[in-house]
């Protein structure tokens, strides 16, 4: 095991986010530097770590220890960083630490149907239309901000460096189409319980919304036609915590408490909404409002040069829980919000795919007591292209460890 270093970077941005377009706006980066010993840019391995759609990266991917506990349990950042990786963690425009547009501010920007739960009676009186009739951003801000941190990145460890890519649930419709049209940037992909909607919009044109012929298999174009009515999500710390707990057994005693403090201390606006509790506000989760479209399973086989993307010149490990109900769909949903996990294992057409769904696991296996499983996979795969000797298939993880093979 290695030190490793930690930075904070600025990373300055011009948003194409339709409500702050045109401003330069400062994204803030998270640096843990693991190089060994003193080696130059050359040397260094860059991973970058992205969040899902509510949850912070910090929260998620570099959650604080226990006092006197083991001080990487539920940081995956620094125990990559530990093992000779320079880790990087980006959180985009409204999420976390970066800049929340002012939209955010107006609590009557929340998506209405959430209102009157989560807002009412303390941090509005009663439930009201959005000032702010649009969604905040979409798939082709999300890859303009993306695209300037892999450039600042590069910047700092090598203009030829390929970058490992690590990304939780909503983090695919980021990463995904990202890797499809940049292999040249990413040395692999890793994805943690990935969103993943087989039949998903194909574009931003709302007149072409869904999929195409299997033979299509082209990238996405258009823009987003700014339809979904507001620019952000809430949620209440009951919803939340509940939400998490779908697999108790797996979860130490008192780990909801400190995901909710590490999502407030990201949000000093947030953390003075909702009820009062002991004279002291209980906060709000602020998520924003996205359209993504262009990761579906007409998108997924995208080939280059010949060669297929996804498990041909990027290679691709997946892994979720057996009991995700959020990147797994149980019931009958529109296209547009019906995910699968096996479906994107089956979309990613080249041969250097691995998947790994956890007995008993959930959606958040970042936080539960699997999560050391969790990093040691990681490093195997960055180090070696496989994991527990296996550099392809799909299998099935019981709680033991044993892996079964999956047809």
């Amino acid at each position: 095991m290695t030190s490793y270093e930690l930075r904070e970077h600025k990373v300055k941005h011009i948003s194409t986010v339709p409500a702050t377009e045109g401003d330069v706006l400062e994204l803030p980066v998270r640096e843990y530097d693991g190089t060994p010993g003193n080696g130059d840019a050359q040397d260094r391995e860059p991973v970058l770590m992205l969040h899902g759609r509510s949850v912070p990266v910090l929260p998620g991917s570099d959650l604080a220890p226990v006092p006197g506990g083991d001080p990487n349990r539920y940081s995956w950042a620094q125990e990559l960083a530990a093992a000779g990786y320079d880790v990087f963690l980006l959180d985009l425009q409204g999420s976390g630490r970066s800049p929340r547009p002012g939209q955010m501010d107006n609590p009557y920007n929340a998506n209405p149907a959430q209102q009157q739960a989560v807002l009412v009676d303390h941090t509005i009186p009663a439930p009201g239309q959005p000032t702010y009739r649009s969604e905040l951003g979409s798939s082709e801000s999300d890859e303009a901000e993306l695209a300037t941190v892999v450039k600042f990145i590069k910047s700092q460890v090598g203009a030829d460096k390929r970058i490992r890519f690590v990304g939780w649930s909503a983090a695919a419709f980021v990463m995904g189409p990202y890797t499809l049209k940049h292999p040249e940037e990413v040395e692999s992909l890793f994805l943690l319980a990935p969103m993943f909607p087989p039949r998903g919009r194909w574009s931003g044109n709302p007149d072409d919304p869904f999929g195409r012929p299997q033979e299509a298999a082209t990238l996405p174009v258009g823009k987003p036609p700014h339809l979904l009515g507001f620019p952000m999500h809430v949620a209440s710390k009951r919803g939340f915590t509940q939400s998490l707990n779908s697999t108790p057994t797996l979860w130490e005693e008192g780990i909801a408490e400190r995901v909710w403090a590490a999502c407030m201390e990201d949000d000093p606006l947030g953390s003075k909404w909702g009820p009062t509790v002991n004279g002291e506000p209980e906060g709000v989760l602020r998520y924003r409002n996205t359209y993504w479209w262009g990761w579906n399973n007409q998108t997924a086989p995208y080939k280059k040069g010949g060669e297929y993307v996804l498990g041909g010149r990027v290679p691709v490990l997946i892994l979720y829980g057996e009991l995700d109900r959020t990147a797994v769909t149980q019931t009958p949903m529109p296209d547009v919000l019906h995910f699968s996990v096996p479906d994107l294992y089956t979309a990613v057409k080249g041969p250097r795919k691995l998947m790994f769904c956890f007995e008993g696991s959930g959606h958040s296996l970042v936080w539960e007591t699997v999560a050391k499983d969790i990093h040691r996979f990681s490093k195997q795969w960055f180090k070696n292209g496989k994991v527990e000797g296996r550099s392809s298939g799909s299998y099935f993880r019981e709680f033991d460890g044993n892996l079964i093979h999956l047809p």
